[in-house]
């Protein structure tokens, strides 16, 4: 049976979250929903069961872009640090505590919860646990009064031996042929808008290999159309490494020594990310708007180095339909997204 045109994933105002550390908890996602400056709270990404969070490996990090002084916590920044870098792998937290955290916060009276906000859920896992999530999500809906979406988190770099799928066509094609059948299967599951968070792409390959997995997965959708509604570019740049000789700074030559556990090897966000977020969102847009019947629909949610609402700015003007913001909450806390209101005039576009 041919499914029907996909959800519409629309944020008013166009800025949120990214799926990151600092939307952890429940008091990280309160604080979020009742900002007035975002029109969705994104979750941190999440399994069916939870991840085994290994405090000794899963760590983060602050630093600054051109000589690597770097800070572990909000409360121990010096000033300029613009950039992150993390070992985490995915929330210890399962979905269902999501989902309970989710039930508590929008069946709250006092305050009363904004109309029409989003809460979107990231999530990860094999092909069928994905489903599973998504088929988990649509259920808990139907008594869930907000809005809710999912995103599929295929790009995370810091999970050994298990390379973002988003990279591999075949594993992108399983995803997505999984997820189609789960739908076009169940029509009285309630439809939710769904997406993709890629990792970055660094050459037309890879952008291609994206491409050729949406368009095979229309076989299935409403006259040729992708099932998916948004895409989310990017998430974090793996095999980054910062060196320092500590807290205090990195001007020492003599010992830099790696500023995370082990190798030190990580996910680089932030400023020094920036620029090829703003390639991938553009890029992406580009080559979605060749296929306008196929996949014109799909929205790019742009992540990567937003810092203020210039960064803001940069994003729209690249083609993102709505800005996430990941470091620079981790930075600066919820408030930053008022910074970036104030820096706009209220004019979101």
């Amino acid at each position: 049976m041919a499914q029907s045109q996909p959800p519409v994933l629309d944020l008013q105002p166009p800025l949120l979250n990214s799926a990151n550390p600092w939307a952890t908890t429940l008091e990280d996602l309160r604080a979020l929903y009742y900002c007035t400056s975002t029109g969705a709270v994104t979750t941190r990404t999440s399994l069916i069961q939870g991840f085994a969070h290994d405090s000794a490996i899963h760590q983060h990090l602050f630093f600054t872009t051109g000589h690597h002084s770097v800070a572990r916590d909000r409360d121990l920044l010096s000033g300029p640090e613009n950039a992150s870098l993390n070992t985490l792998g995915y929330s210890p937290i399962s979905l269902d505590g999501y989902l309970g955290f989710i039930r508590t916060i929008a069946s709250s009276q006092s305050p009363a919860p904004p109309p029409g906000k989003y809460f979107i859920i990231s999530v990860t896992g094999s092909p069928e646990e994905v489903a599973e999530c998504y088929k988990v999500i649509a259920s808990a809906k139907r008594d869930i009064p907000t809005p809710l979406a999912v995103e599929i988190n295929l790009s995370c770099p810091n999970i050994p031996g298990a390379p973002p799928p988003a990279y591999s066509g075949m594993a992108l094609a399983k995803y997505l042929t999984v997820l189609s059948s789960l739908i076009a299967s169940n029509p009285d599951l309630p439809r939710l808008p769904f997406g993709l968070k890629t990792p970055p792409y660094t050459h037309a390959a890879e952008y291609q290999t994206l491409i050729d997995a949406l368009l095979d997965s229309t076989a299935g959708g409403a006259e040729g159309t992708s099932p998916l509604s948004f895409i989310t570019a990017t998430n974090t740049l793996g095999s980054c490494l910062v060196l320092s000789s500590g807290d205090g700074g990195g001007d020492d030559p003599a010992s830099p020594t790696p500023s995370l556990p082990g190798a030190g090897i990580g996910g680089m966000a932030g400023a020094p990310l920036h620029p090829l977020a703003l390639g991938n969102v553009a890029t992406i847009r580009r080559m979605l708007d060749e296929h306008p019947g196929a996949l014109g629909h799909v929205r790019v949610v742009g992540v990567g180095g937003v810092l203020d609402a210039g960064g803001y700015r940069r994003m729209r003007a690249a083609g993102a339909a709505a800005v996430g913001v990941g470091t620079g909450l981790g930075l600066r806390g919820v408030g930053i997204f008022r910074e970036i209101e104030r820096g706009l005039g209220g004019k979101w576009k």
